[in-house]
């Protein structure tokens, strides 16, 4: 038997399946991977979208590393501080698209979402409107699995272990005028704030019809509606820019990220606070945010985050994004022939999908667990395929890509 087999339970896994055929992956450098047998697959996803600077990058480890030995651990709660968490909280706001950008650190992306969510409820609680408390999300969504998340999940599938949080509503997930229409419905002055993926990911890689985003953006700022961008995985380099906003010109209030910050290499993630959003948390007397993560701000994941900023910037890793994402759509849309794809979708960064057939149950996980026998390795969703290669990868792994998946669909037909 296997070492583990009957002991780690995988996350959105059928277990009794899994614990007879695991795949484990032993190494890792750039666009590539290797499992326990020695064979070589193409990680066309980047992991769970987050290997942005691609995998095995010595400049990151060595940052954790120096850290661990100057100092391992420490926390943030009440005044203490580190170095790096400091430095990464500048390096963070000074890149973010909002004035006066405050920046709490989180563990991760479903622990951003969490904080997001209680920023918001409490920002109104503390300027006089506290029932602003509705959350509003699209149809679609994936906002971790969290409480907040669970319950911010416009994925049906992804909506366990009810009864959910109050007070989230969901909404069309292309419409900018149906949103207007919930929160005229709701009242505004109900409504705390709206949360976007600019491209929705795990629901399908669903990038915004033109002019989404910014109408969007517009009518929560009409209403006094906060407007958060989940940038967890549209982030750091994925739409070509640090935040996923700057093509869409928009302002918000909050952002949160994780994933691409330290192109997964260590555990973080936060939220961005405009410095309107932050004021009264900042500038009112003994006002505390009981709030936090006990590995917020870990010395050695700030570390990390910081080597990866160095490294985005200095292989001018979000150029090649900019670069590739039309590349990409035209490999994808090469496949759209097939019998299997109904529909492939991208060209709004560096990810994309390929929407499958929907009368065979389960046919995204064989198709994937096909294309990987081709030597690459891709995401299967609820009835699409997902792409996201690392920022590193080139035109010719694009090709390698095409041509695996062409092969695991004409596998999956017979």
């Amino acid at each position: 038997m296997t070492i583990g087999t009957e002991t780690l339970w995988h996350p959105f896994a059928a277990m009794e399946s899994v614990k007879r055929a695991q795949t484990v992956i032993t190494r890792a450098e750039d666009v590539w991977l290797w499992d326990s047998a020695g064979t070589r697959y193409l990680d066309a996803t980047a992991s769970l979208w987050y290997a942005n600077a691609g995998h095995g990058r010595r400049e990151i480890a060595d940052a954790v590393a120096a850290q661990l030995q100057k100092l391992d651990a420490y926390h943030l709660f009440t005044d203490f501080a580190n170095e790096p968490a400091l430095a990464l909280a500048d390096a963070l706001a000074a890149r973010a698209p909002m004035a006066a950008a405050k920046v709490f650190l989180t563990s991760g992306g479903g622990d951003s979402i969490d904080t997001a969510a209680k920023i918001a409820r409490a920002h109104f609680a503390l300027t006089g409107q506290p029932e602003r408390t509705i959350l509003l999300h699209r149809e679609h969504s994936y906002h971790g699995t969290h409480g907040l998340g669970t319950s911010l999940a416009g994925i049906p599938g992804n909506r366990v272990a009810p009864p959910f949080v109050p007070d989230v509503v969901q909404t069309a997930w292309n419409d900018a005028e149906m949103l207007e229409e919930t929160i005229r419905e709701l009242g505004p002055e109900k409504v705390a704030a709206f949360f976007c993926e600019p491209v929705i990911g795990a629901g399908g890689v669903l990038p915004p019809p033109p002019g989404y985003v910014e109408a969007a953006a517009e009518v929560c700022a009409r209403h006094g509606v906060l407007f958060v961008v989940d940038a967890v995985i549209c982030g750091f380099g994925r739409l070509g820019d640090w935040f996923g906003t700057a093509r869409f010109g928009i302002t918000p209030d909050l952002i949160t990220f994780a994933k691409g910050v330290t192109s997964g290499v260590q555990p973080l993630g936060g939220v961005v606070a405009s410095g309107a959003v932050a004021a009264p948390f900042w500038d009112t007397p003994a006002t505390v945010f009981r709030h936090g993560q006990t590995y917020s701000g870990h010395p050695a994941a700030c570390a990390a985050g910081l080597a990866t900023i160095d490294l985005y910037e200095r292989d001018g890793l979000f150029a090649r994004a900019d670069a590739l994402e039309g590349p990409l759509l035209e490999r994808l849309q090469g496949l759209a022939d097939h019998p299997l794809v109904v529909e492939a979708r991208g060209g709004t960064g560096f990810l994309g999908a390929l929407e499958l057939v929907p009368d065979r149950p389960g046919l995204t996980g064989t198709v994937a667990n096909a294309v990987r026998e081709h030597g690459v390795i891709i995401r299967p969703m609820v009835s699409a395929l997902g792409f996201s290669p690392p920022l590193t990868a080139t035109e010719d792994h694009l090709d390698l890509l095409a041509d695996a998946v062409r092969k695991g669909l004409d596998d999956a037909s017979r």
